[in-house]
């Protein structure tokens, strides 16, 4: 399966979850290393876009990785709690993510993207003993239009 992330340029080298693990996130704590995916181009940008403070437009690049269709779990919203989708993320969400890292028993985690609850973002745990099954496809400059973050 392709899955789609949009990142700054200057850290689409690093495949290895850094930044989750330096700042944590909605499904992580701070020293667990995750990388963040999105099933499509569109999710990924929205999840981009979120996160972009306004005025302020990165370099971007666009990486396509490759998972294995077998090592994927998912969490429905029917797992989740009622909040889920709230900002700042409550603490469940990265319980339940670390709880999913410290199994171990898949390379991703398929969450809802609590921006549109439909779309599926895909956690990829860098420290799954088969994380190196995870291939990079494509990596391309992506344009980034301003209007987004008006």
């Amino acid at each position: 399966m392709r899955v789609y992330r949009i990142t700054n340029t200057k850290y689409a080298h690093d495949l290895a979850g850094t930044g989750a693990a330096l700042f944590g996130g909605r499904w992580n704590r701070k020293g667990t290393a995750l990388l963040y995916t999105g099933e499509s181009r569109e999710i990924a940008l929205l999840e981009t876009i979120v996160h972009t403070p306004p005025l302020l437009i990165p370099s971007l690049d666009l990486l396509i990785l490759e998972i294995p269709d077998d090592c994927i779990t998912e969490l429905t919203v029917s797992h989740l709690p009622a909040n889920w989708q709230d900002y700042p993320a409550p603490a469940v969400l990265a319980q339940l993510g670390e709880k999913w890292v410290q199994e171990g028993e898949a390379i991703a985690l398929k969450v809802p993207s609590c921006i549109v609850s439909s779309a599926q973002n895909y956690l990829l745990n860098c420290r799954h003993p088969h994380y190196g099954q995870v291939k990079l496809i494509e990596r391309n400059a992506f344009h980034f239009d301003g209007r987004l973050v008006k």
